[in-house]
């Protein structure tokens, strides 16, 4: 499967998401307003780090030994077996500490102890959602591009029809349910793409763990933690801060104009995980990565400059579509935003290498330390810039993270 190619079939899908996308944005610029907003984006974060513990974070390891294994259906099947055991264990575990501590995570995240049981609906339906992120992640590795782009339309048209129909029912509180128990739907959905296929039955899920793949499932495991807790964390932290110095309204300015950049950088990262991160685990010779780094680079960065500029060129259409007037104060954050897409975008070509290598302890510190410093540099600028400075401080982190992560890889990958 090209590049190109790959990328063609993912457009479809990608084209229907930001579709829903843009109507939903819409519908919760209508319901909720900035301030909801901004509770929306702290619950997503800390749905997405909920997400990793319930998983046992192995998604990117089952993606790279499903590929690099394409030869081998034993093999593979002890991937998904082992896989499939942690998840399992991990996400019961995961549900009952969430049941049992609702309230605490209410007042602690979303600072109201009103939304206590949106976290007891995310618990009974966190074993459907690891399912479909261990599918999913399966699906990627075998390179089935119809059956992932598949799944990817039912997740969008499922979201976009429950935030629809819970936030014109119940406001920010339905949104906010319906964010919980979207994927634990599109599971089945992507349960039964899978079953349509030759190589899949669902007793290769409860076959026996190997131990040796556990092992190497862990070592992924400890990377995609860090990613899906510091990030998010780091997320969480500035935005309280934001909240705190400005309010949920302007906060909700923030994450509206980061939300802007998740809609028109859709192609090119889910193209980077679709294609390119089961390439680099097919990946022998270091000559051989450095074109393939180079190929992608020339695909993305001119992919990536044009949707920044035509999104600042489009600011006020943009507006008037996805949100509505009442966020019209986001657009002074724009210019800064888009700068520092394309420059995250150059640095993540790179940051996917580490993943693809299994290069651990660099990834591991690299993503902990410019987490900590974004959060740093957005303390250190808000004061004398204000909420601008939130946007300056990410534009500034990627050009650090993007000079590390070449030096890693000089000394480390290239070799």
């Amino acid at each position: 499967m090209t590049l190109v190619r790959t990328s063609l079939l993912n457009a479809i899908a990608v084209m229907v998401r930001m579709l829903t996308m843009l109507g939903l944005n819409k519908l919760l610029a209508v319901y909720v307003g900035p301030g909801g907003y901004a509770v929306i984006g702290q619950f997503q974060n800390a749905v997405t780090m909920i997400l990793s513990f319930a998983s046992g974070a192995i998604s990117t390891g089952v993606t790279k030994y499903t590929a690099e294994h394409g030869d081998d259906e034993t093999a593979q099947h002890k991937v998904w077996a082992s896989a499939a055991r942690i998840s399992l264990y991990c996400s019961l575990a995961t549900s009952a500490v969430i049941a049992v501590f609702h309230q605490q995570l209410a007042v602690l995240l979303l600072k109201n102890a009103q939304y206590g049981s949106v976290f007891l609906w995310l618990a009974a339906s966190l074993v459907l959602f690891v399912l479909n992120t261990l599918l999913l992640a399966i699906l990627n590795g075998k390179k089935a591009v119809a059956a992932y782009v598949g799944a990817n339309i039912a997740t969008s048209i499922v979201t976009l029809l429950a935030t629809w129909w819970l936030a014109s029912v119940w406001g920010l509180y339905g949104a906010l349910v319906a964010l919980a128990v979207n994927q634990s739907f599109v599971a089945i959905i992507t349960l039964v793409l899978c079953l349509r296929s030759k190589w899949f039955s669902l007793g290769m899920l409860f076959a026996k763990a190997d131990r040796d793949m556990l092992r190497k499932l862990g070592a992924y495991a400890l990377m995609a933690i860090v990613t899906a807790t510091v990030v998010p964390l780091s997320q969480m932290l500035i935005r309280n801060q934001l909240v705190q110095d400005f309010g949920w309204q302007q906060a909700g300015y923030w994450q509206a104009v980061t939300r802007i950049s998740d809609i028109y950088l859709m192609l090119i990262t889910t193209t980077l995980t679709v294609y390119y991160l089961p390439r680099l685990a097919e990946i022998k010779a270091a000559a051989e990565l450095k074109k393939e780094i180079a190929r992608v680079y020339r695909f993305v960065l001119p992919l990536t400059a044009l949707g920044a500029v035509m999104v600042y060129l489009l600011r006020d259409l943009m507006l008037w579509l996805v949100f509505t007037e009442e966020f019209r104060p986001m657009l002074q954050l724009l210019a800064w935003q888009l700068v520092g897409d394309f420059i995250k975008i150059g640095s993540w070509v790179l940051g996917f290498v580490m993943l693809g290598r299994a290069l651990t302890t660099p990834y591991v510190i690299t993503e902990i330390v410019f987490s900590l410093s974004l959060v740093a540099l957005t303390y250190l600028l808000t004061p004398a810039f204000g909420l601008q400075g939130a946007v300056i401080a990410f534009c500034i982190n990627y050009v650090l993270y993007w000079a590390c992560i070449a030096w890693i890889l000089k000394k480390y990958a290239y070799r």
